[in-house]
């Protein structure tokens, strides 16, 4: 099970450890690359819009492609989003159904996906996106897909946190790269950066950036606002969650980590809350740690959900709607 990333992956961490293991990552980047040149890309017959990352753990893939899925609804579009279902016990090509299917099933962050759009999930991702293409998209967006090349694609578009950048710059496991910037970049038609730029990113070339912030709803906002929350994530990058929680005005009085994607048991939750009621606090998690959580216990636990919102929304609808065929008007029948 992933765990959160590790501090010595952050850029001007002084540790032995990367040096250390840059024979395995050599080993990593190589496999990483003959799996690139063996593996034949299939077209499904719509626009495949990608939507992926360089560095493993949490740069934002998800709320990215449910903004993007929302957006080209808003512009007529009939989007299906594929995903690989991580975390889930199901492995072929099955469409989420939010009124049966659990975290366990599909994994934590197709669940969400399915809330913006239908979403399908399998390892498979072709036949995933061709069940999608018959069930009725006009396009397809791929979830965390820049390493998926069995899957052509219209659109590459590579999403980077702002404040966390390539980390070292290492590849895995010596870093947080899955592949180096350079040829993630190659692949790139543009690029989605969230949050301030506090660390130096590379030069991106000529091709478009589009600058993001994820924004805490607002309801939560008001509701979390003054309060001694107990903060608890297993997710790529929880510092992140913490420091939204203080920033919207939340007290965080003590925080707990989880590996990524991992389920939560009920004495595990059970002991978040009565730590949190022994603070007098009340136990606080993210959207997608809420979908892991026992049925019973979504009443004792506060979430903070986020999304993403563009600096300049008309010009990466521009941009879609450039990168896309012109949408088919469906033909009425005669009366």
């Amino acid at each position: 099970m992933p765990r959160a990333a590790p501090r010595f992956w952050q850029a001007g961490t002084a540790s032995r450890l990367p040096g250390l293991l840059r024979p395995l990552a050599a080993v990593y980047s190589l496999g990483n690359r003959l799996n690139q040149r063996m593996t034949a890309a299939q077209d499904i017959g719509v626009p495949v819009l990608s939507v992926g990352n360089l560095v493993a753990g949490g740069a934002g893939k998800t709320p990215t492609a449910i903004a993007i899925a929302q957006r080209l609804v808003a512009l007529g579009r009939h989007p299906h989003i594929v995903s690989r279902g991580y975390g889930g016990r199901l492995s072929s090509p099955v469409r989420v159904d939010l009124n049966r299917h659990h975290a366990a099933d599909v994994g934590d962050e197709a669940l969400l996906l399915a809330l913006a759009a239908p979403t399908w999930i399998g390892s498979n991702r072709p036949a995933a996106a061709r069940a999608a293409v018959a069930a009725g998209a006009d396009c397809i967006i791929a979830d965390d897909a820049h390493q998926t090349y069995a899957l052509a694609r219209r659109l590459n578009l590579l999403v980077v946190d702002g404040g966390y950048g390539f980390g070292n710059g290492l590849q895995l496991p010596a870093g947080p790269l899955r592949e180096s910037v350079e040829d993630g970049l190659a692949r790139c038609n543009a690029l989605v950066v969230i949050g301030p730029r506090s660390v130096t990113l590379p030069d991106f070339g000529r091709r478009p950036v589009f600058n993001a912030t994820l924004e805490p709803n607002a309801a939560d906002a008001v509701r979390l606002r003054g309060r001694r929350v107990l903060a608890f994530a297993g997710i790529g990058r929880p510092e992140k969650f913490f420091t939204s929680l203080q920033q919207l005005g939340a007290t965080v009085v003590q925080t707990a980590t989880f590996p990524d994607h991992a389920p939560y048991t009920p004495d595990t939750v059970m002991r978040l809350v009565e730590t949190a009621h022994s603070l007098n606090a009340i136990p606080v998690t993210t959207a997608k740690d809420q979908v892991r959580l026992p049925a019973n216990a979504h009443a004792m636990v506060d979430v903070l959900r986020v999304s993403l919102a563009f600096a300049e929304p008309q010009a990466f609808d521009t941009y879609l709607q450039k990168q896309l065929p012109p949408v088919q008007k469906q033909a009425h029948p005669r009366a």
